[in-house]
């Protein structure tokens, strides 16, 4: 008994070292998460103090938006969005941009998700060669292709349309999705698609049937990605679109504040601005689980 006694005494110090060397390492810690929490949350009120100010002043009448910009408003001054939607066309614009998007976001995730399937599955020549090529489009510049862009889309009869935006939206994000989908592909169990294949599906029934919804937590993550891309877009409505009528929406706000000038209607001018951030705001809130969903189901697979 007292060896043994002796031999517990021995190992207690030596067992109690290193929980104290472990606390003190979380001590250590302690100011960094501190800080990094602090600019975490400095970031998030930069980023949404302008949201919430644009909000706010949208429902003001515009001598209250000159007197006092950070006041809140007097009364809810609903009428500012239907002068933005009727009269400042803010519904046109709207609808040219959900027509747009709509039609480039399905466009994309079809076209990305099968070529991503095909490199995630198969071997074929050149395939290496194929991949780096798409990912090297994240890496170029849209504003040195806008010259060239602008006169492929004439030349094919497709200037100054939705349908010419809706093609170059998905030339322009497939990149990115294919990068994304690839890897997302990879992690799929193939013994799905092997069983699928020998209960007598082909390739594409087999893609459709049992892969694409499989890979649909992806699909959303990319699908998000690319709608507050495309929908926040303006410098290729720019170049490609002349037409009043086909507008999208940041090019009609950008061009109704250039007309307007320092005569503007200011209240409506945000009202307008409101209804352009609102889809944005909606999506990211309600969706913001799947997107982490989506980034993080490949590494849980």
């Amino acid at each position: 008994m007292a060896t043994a006694t002796r031999d517990l005494v021995r190992k207690a110090p030596a067992e109690t070292r290193p929980a104290g060397a472990r606390s003190g390492r979380r001590g250590s810690s302690g100011p960094t998460i501190a800080v990094a929490q602090a600019l975490l949350i400095l970031w998030a009120v930069v980023s949404t103090l302008p949201l919430i100010w644009a909000v706010v002043s949208s429902f003001k009448s515009d001598p209250e938006i000159v007197a006092d910009p950070w006041a809140l408003p007097r009364a809810l001054r609903w009428e500012n969005f239907v002068r933005a939607w009727d009269s400042a066309s803010i519904g046109t614009y709207f609808g040219n941009t959900v027509v747009v998007v709509g039609g480039g976001v399905t466009l994309t995730l079809l076209l990305s998700a099968m070529g991503a399937y095909a490199f995630a599955r198969f071997e074929f020549r050149a395939k290496g060669v194929l991949y780096y090529f798409f990912v090297a489009g994240m890496t170029f510049p849209v504003f040195m292709a806008l010259v060239p862009l602008f006169f492929v889309v004439q030349n094919l009869g497709l200037g100054n349309s939705l349908p010419g935006l809706i093609l170059v939206y998905t030339a322009y994000s497939l990149p990115f999705s294919m990068f994304f989908l690839v890897a997302f592909f990879r992690t799929l169990p193939a013994e799905v698609g092997e069983a699928a294949r020998l209960d007598g599906c082909g390739e594409v029934a087999t893609f459709f049937r049992v892969m694409l919804p499989m890979a649909r937590p992806g699909l959303i993550s990319v699908g998000i990605f690319n709608f507050i891309g495309q929908w926040n877009q303006y410098l290729i409505p720019l170049v490609l679109v002349s037409d009043d009528d086909q507008f999208v929406l940041s090019q009609g706000l950008a061009n109704l504040a250039v007309e307007q000038g320092y005569a503007g209607d200011r209240s409506g001018l945000f009202a307008g601005l409101t209804i352009a951030m609102a889809p944005i705001l909606i999506v990211y809130v309600v969706l913001q689980r799947r997107i982490q969903a989506g980034m993080t189901a490949g590494a849980l697979k």
